[in-house]
């Protein structure tokens, strides 16, 4: 076949090139203004047009440029994730066509007036975020749009659609088990800790998990630091068969692809209502064929969620979709007041689990302590483990070295990271404004002023605490100390703890004074 014999004659094709742009997830395209093939006034009061190449086609957003350079006459230019995405060489021959937005989108515009979503829009309109068919705007006004209201029945076919949308794993074992926090509480980095003690145990615990949404570091952020975790599904599956467990980023694995595209824009917008933090859990642990899950829902005034009755909520909504699709959940609430561990941000995270793991003495205490518990829960699964000797199997796993035996093995299994794993040197040390003890922990805050230290972008950017609830502190004492690797992303963090260390120093109780050294 002749270059370009598949185009339409009615419009002269243009060749492509690849142009050196990351849009993100969006698919955009550039022609020139001075196109000698496509004039851009046909393009007026569209947005969007459709490039063809036989059988193959690409939605994508258009800008025109007037640098002939940048893009010639006779040419049109693809985004790095166009290009990636059409799978065209360049210089092949394509048209490009002025281009309706998705059907569904008529879905959406419905749930903003207040109509509940059919099933069948909801396949559709999932359909087309997984094949980027939607622009970030389009994206944030379905999920706001869904923030307004979203019944039980919509909830449901949000999590089949999302998990059908990609990749659906089937393991072997009759029992496959995982645990996921809801977040919100810097340095939870239970599941570092919990993998490696269940799969020494011997049961299958295949761990998939989220980057970072709001926080300033997830399970797959920091893992980064020690592993790979871009993994296919077939080295996932190998790595599982290996190892009885894994701790990777599930959107490489394409599952429920969705739901990454959605946290995308959910991450900037600060969007974590309960019905799609729960359509994103549920969707990836049903595809990913978990048979017993283990949610753990911290409380506290600065957690996602602030107390008893939002948690009880929150955990109804995840029995609900669980009992529907035939996995069981436990779920449990946990102390959420302040951070877990001393570090916030990847690689102090990172040096936290495996502190812990490794049993050196000065490990944290209430890292080691939650993880320990909710091993617990998982190994009671067990058929074959006698009821209550959950605990004290995964603190022998634990103490006898056979949990950081296994999570080497994980390590070497997933293959090394190419990310800077150092802690950042540019530092700062937020002090105690006074005398007293530590009475509240503001968890939110903390979140805020790592993740503008860098974290989790720069993995050694972030925050190593000193003090805890309870703990006395002198004036002038640190409370903390500020990592980063930018000077100006440093000085921003500085200023914000300036005017709230998210700390309170309360009065000193009489037995701080009694056992002070």
């Amino acid at each position: 076949m002749a270059e370009g014999s598949d185009t339409d004659n009615s419009r002269p094709p243009l060749k492509v090139r690849r142009v050196s742009l990351d849009t993100g997830r969006e698919n955009i395209v550039v022609i020139s203004r001075h196109s000698s093939a496509l004039r851009p006034e046909i393009f007026r009061g569209f947005s969007r047009v459709e490039l063809k190449r036989g059988a193959k086609a690409l939605l994508a957003t258009l800008l025109i440029t007037d640098d002939d350079a940048l893009v010639g006459s006779d040419e049109i230019g693809l985004s790095e994730p166009a290009f990636r995405r059409f799978g065209e060489a360049a210089g092949s021959l394509v048209t490009v066509s002025p281009a309706a937005s998705p059907e569904s989108l008529d879905a959406v515009r419905g749930k903003i007036q207040g109509r509940a979503f059919k099933p069948a829009e909801i396949d559709a309109i999932i359909n087309d975020l997984s094949h980027y068919r939607y622009s970030d705007m389009e994206i944030a006004a379905f999920l706001i749009g869904s923030a307004s209201f979203m019944t039980s029945g919509e909830l449901l076919a949000l999590v089949r659609a999302m998990a059908a949308a990609g990749t659906q794993l089937t393991w072997p074992n009759p029992i496959v088990v995982d645990k996921h926090c809801i977040g919100g509480i810097p340095g939870n980095r239970t599941s570092m800790i919990v993998v490696p003690i269940v799969a020494a145990h011997g049961l299958t615990i295949p761990k998939t998990s989220s980057r970072a949404i709001t926080s300033p570091a997830g399970t797959a952020d920091t893992m980064e630091v020690l592993a790979r975790v871009d993994v296919s599904a077939e080295e996932m599956k190998e790595i599982v068969a290996a190892c009885r467990g894994c701790l990777i980023w599930g959107g490489h694995v394409n599952l429920s692809p969705a739901d990454d595209i959605l946290i995308s824009v959910e991450r900037p917008l600060c969007i974590d209502t309960r019905e799609q933090m729960v359509a994103s859990i549920m969707s990836k642990k049903l595809a990913a064929g978990s048979t017993h899950l283990l949610i753990d829902l911290p409380v506290g005034p600065t957690a996602k969620l602030a107390n008893a009755t939002e948690a009880m909520r929150l955990r109804k909504l995840f029995e609900f979709v669980g009992d529907h699709f035939g996995i069981a959940v436990e779920v449990i609430t946990t102390d959420g007041r302040q951070p877990i561990g001393n570090g916030i941000g990847p690689v102090l995270e990172a040096e936290d689990v495996m502190a812990v793991l490794a049993n050196e003495a000065n490990a944290p205490a209430d890292l080691r302590e939650k993880s320990l518990r909710l091993a617990a829960h998982l190994l009671e699964y067990d058929p074959q483990l006698r009821g209550g000797t959950g605990y004290a199997r995964a603190r022998d796993l634990l103490e006898s070295g056979a949990a950081l035996k296994k999570m080497q093995g994980i390590i070497d299994a997933q293959g090394p990271s190419a990310c800077r794993n150092d802690i950042g040197r540019l530092t700062f040390d937020v002090r105690a404004g006074g005398d007293g003890d530590v009475s509240e922990i503001d968890c939110l805050q903390l979140n805020r002023l790592a993740r503008t230290a860098g974290a989790p972008i720069d993995k050694g950017a972030g925050i190593k605490l000193f003090r805890k609830i309870g703990d006395r502190v002198e004036k002038g004492q640190p409370l903390y100390r500020i990592h980063a690797y930018d000077q100006a992303e440093l000085d921003l963090a500085v200023a914000a703890a300036k005017r709230n260390s998210g700390y309170a120093i309360g009065a000193r109780h009489p037995a701080s004074r009694e056992t002070a050294p």
